[in-house]
């Protein structure tokens, strides 16, 4: 009698943990589920859906998004120039505004074939650190290639040698799903020719990434840093295979090692470093946290070369650009969410927590109370990020570091926008070097960690894929 109830005890366990474990199951929208940033949210769902000023900024606060807007988007002008506040472009460079990366404020892509510059897409340089280079590496998270330093610029100002030129060749990877549908993947291989000053070093790691989207970028600034170490935890605790980890990075204003939050690599700690590091690389401008051109020793040419720096010793970027510039990329608003109640959407939603996405594309969040910009605070968010560095598995490897994350580690990405990219940006290229041509590709390409949840989507029949791809445009 004894190891009868046992086993009816044993039993009822095993179902409480089972449905414990279960992911929930949605029949109707969460509250507030359109609102992906909260009080932030905007309406607009056309081309310039991205480029609206968050729903809850003051008049004053307009003024000044404005203004930066015009920063980010008109083309800065090779000194010296009777453009004073907007010269000093090059001498090496990549594109002459911000806007032309981020294309409507949206998402870059790889070069086409007959393209003359990659514009939107950049490729990092870098080669194994040597000994006795542990300093440098905490500073700046990667050893330069000797000649070309960080990034490969293909365009510079007469006189000066642009670095090379880039181009993207693809092979074909099938992938099936488990009802034989096909996938027909694109591997690609950046290829740098035209080198300007010699040869590359013979070891240089090379990683292709395009631009992201700016939306929403100050409210992922505002997230606790303990809710994202709590992601960590929280993903170790769960014992599944997903171990997210954070990278600590390089401040420059405070000069010590922090959490790192911004690019694919979650390089960067802070929205005014991003963009400052962006101005010298992207364009060449200078600023008091890159007060010198992006030459190196080889360059003699663009050392020389005439620069948009005053005589007083202003910097090409005044403080006062970069403040409007950091509080524009901290206001770009998220556009609400659409159809959230419709069958096939809270279908796929179901499919997406079955799949075990969510592990890493973390729904939800309340911004900070104390963010230093009140429209910023104790905000509810819906991003679908755990701002996490994760093993990505070989297939989207770049074989390049950078300060915690390894080569084939990615941050996970937001997601909140991502229905309207190509509504945007007239194109739906995704993952960090654009080598997926629509979502469905950029979910089969998951490796490493997400290999399970990729395992689960292919076993979904034509009515669960389509549901799942419903889901995710309506982000």
């Amino acid at each position: 009698m004894y190891a009868s109830w046992f086993r009816l005890f044993a039993l009822a366990l095993s179902a409480c943990l089972s449905a414990c474990d279960a992911p929930p199951r949605f029949t109707e929208p969460e509250p507030g589920e359109a609102r992906s940033a909260g009080e932030a949210t905007v309406k607009r769902q056309d081309r310039l859906a991205y480029s609206q000023p968050s729903a809850n900024l003051s008049r004053e606060q307009r003024l000044d998004f404005s203004v930066g807007n015009s920063f980010f988007r008109n083309p800065w002008v090779i000194a010296p120039s009777s453009t004073t506040a907007r010269d000093g472009l090059g001498p090496l460079f990549n594109t002459n505004a911000c806007q032309n990366c981020h294309i409507r404020d949206g998402r870059g892509h790889p070069p086409g074939p007959e393209t003359l510059n990659a514009v939107s897409m950049l490729v990092r340089l870098s080669i194994a650190p040597a000994t006795g280079q542990q300093a440098l590496l905490e500073r700046t998270g990667v050893i330069p290639e000797p000649t070309y330093g960080t990034q490969l610029q293909d365009m510079a100002i007469p006189g000066v040698p642009a670095e090379g030129k880039v181009r993207v060749e693809y092979s074909a990877v099938e992938v099936w799903f488990d009802d034989g549908f096909r996938v027909a993947l694109r591997k690609p291989q950046v290829q740098i020719s035209q080198l300007g000053y010699g040869p590359l070093h013979p070891d240089t790691q090379m990683s292709a990434r395009i631009a992201p989207p700016m939306i929403g970028l100050g409210l992922l600034e505002a997230i606790p840093e303990e809710a994202i170490l709590a992601n960590a935890s929280t993903q170790a605790k769960q014992g599944k295979g997903v171990q997210g980890k954070a990278n600590r990075v390089w401040d420059d204003t405070l000069g010590s090692t922090v959490l790192g939050r911004f690019g694919w690599k979650a390089g960067q700690p802070s929205l005014l470093q991003q963009n400052a590091h962006a101005f010298a690389g992207d364009m060449g401008l200078t600023s008091r946290l890159k007060p010198a051109d992006d030459c190196t020793a080889a360059q003699t040419a663009c050392i020389a070369a005439a620069n948009g720096n005053e005589p007083d010793g202003g910097l090409e970027v005044s403080d006062n650009i970069l403040r409007l510039v950091q509080f524009y990329t901290r206001h770009l608003g998220v556009p609400a969410r659409r159809d959230v109640a419709a069958p096939q959407v809270l279908a796929g939603k179901n499919l997406f927590y079955q799949a075990g996405c969510q592990a890493c594309h973390v729904p939800q969040y309340t911004t900070a109370s104390d963010a230093d910009d009140p429209a910023l605070a104790s905000q509810i968010i819906r991003p679908y990020t755990d701002l996490l560095l994760h093993d990505m598995g070989p297939g989207l490897a770049d074989g390049r570091a950078e300060f915690l994350a390894g080569p084939s580690d990615w941050r996970t990405p937001p997601l909140w926008g991502i229905g309207l990219s190509e509504t945007v940006s007239g194109h739906s290229q995704f993952l960090h070097d654009g080598r997926a041509r629509n979502l469905l590709e950029a979910v089969v390409w998951h490796g490493g960690e997400a290999e399970p949840a990729k395992r689960h989507v292919l076993t979904f029949n034509a009515e669960q894929r389509d549901a799942l791809l419903a889901f995710l445009n309506s982000l």
